[in-house]
């Protein structure tokens, strides 16, 4: 498998270099950190609090 570099600014590098485990190499942590972020949008179908779903449709038929 091949490596690519990539530039980073310093904030960047830090808050990344924060959150990176002691036993992990950056490109772990990357693979973890995205991993993270799949999601299935059905997960949160359906979730909306209470009122929120009338506000919503309101605000659609407002918008036709």
């Amino acid at each position: 498998m091949g490596t690519k570099t990539i530039g980073l600014r310093e904030a960047v590098h830090e808050r990344l270099k924060a959150r990176k485990r002691e036993d992990e190499s950056f490109s772990d942590l990357v693979d973890r950190l995205v991993a993270e972020r799949r999601t299935d949008w059905r997960e949160g179908f359906g979730t909306l609090p209470d009122g929120a779903a009338e506000d919503l449709e309101d605000a659609v038929s407002a918008a036709r």
